[in-house]
């Protein structure tokens, strides 16, 4: 049984496959949006329990799909973790206030990733 649905949005291939890799191997279902747009998208249709943004994409990057996201009724309550490179202070502040509830830097510490994805999960359940 699945410990919960997990949306990645993430346009690098190799990041998404290591993030759904240890979120499934800890029991969680993962899935898919490869670009900002998709993942507003995604969020909507599919109602994940929690969302994974990374912030640089194409099509629409992740601070405007958090906004999104965190201003539709249907989605705001889902809990959001910046997954990203931007490192610098002004970035992770940018994303906080967009709606972001964590803010993870890369290269992550999978442990850490993995821990952050329970503690807001139990924060909704």
């Amino acid at each position: 049984m699945s410990k919960g649905r997990i949306l990645v949005v993430e346009d690098n291939m190799d990041t998404y496959e290591l993030v759904r890799f240890i979120l499934e191997k800890n029991g969680y279902d993962t899935f898919l949006a490869m670009n900002g747009r998709d993942g507003v998208n995604a969020a909507t249709k599919q109602m994940p329990d929690l969302i994974i943004m990374d912030l640089s994409m194409p099509e629409m990057d992740g601070w405007t799909a958090i906004r999104l996201i965190k201003s539709d009724k249907r989605t705001s309550a889902i809990p959001l973790i910046a997954l990203t490179a931007h490192v610098l202070p002004v970035d992770r502040q940018r994303a906080m206030d967009a709606g972001c509830d964590e803010y993870i830097t890369k290269p992550m510490d999978l442990l850490d990733l993995v821990e952050s994805v329970e503690y807001w999960l139990s924060k909704v359940q």
